[in-house]
């Protein structure tokens, strides 16, 4: 009978038994692994490497939406408790205002 593909190429049974033994330690012998970190308890984490411009003009649009946060709570407060969300948002104003002086630094450098 003829066959319409070539014979398999030959192989050598030394390899074959040596990617066997790979096989099987990979699934019934695995090495043990690193240890992991234990967390630190910290959820969030800005990735390395990113550019100071990045973080500053996320910064700046944090502010601001705690600011926008903030002033919407503080009109449907009475009393005392207005006058300190009133308070936050200056500080958060404040934050902003300096945060965003700092990207203009940043942009006006070569």
């Amino acid at each position: 009978m003829f066959k319409a593909t070539p014979n398999p190429p030959e192989t050598d049974p030394q390899e074959l038994d040596e990617a066997a033994k790979r096989a099987i330690d990979h699934y019934l012998d695995p090495k043990p692994q690193a240890k992991k970190k234990k967390p630190s308890g910290q959820l969030f984490t800005v990735v390395d490497g990113v550019d100071t411009e990045s973080l500053l003009a996320n910064l700046s649009e944090t502010l601001a939406s705690a600011d926008a946060m903030v002033s919407d709570l503080a009109f449907d407060l009475k009393g005392s408790r207005r006058h300190v969300a009133l308070g936050i948002q200056q500080l958060i104003e404040l934050g902003a205002l300096l945060a965003n002086g700092m990207l203009d630094n940043v942009n006006t450098q070569p």
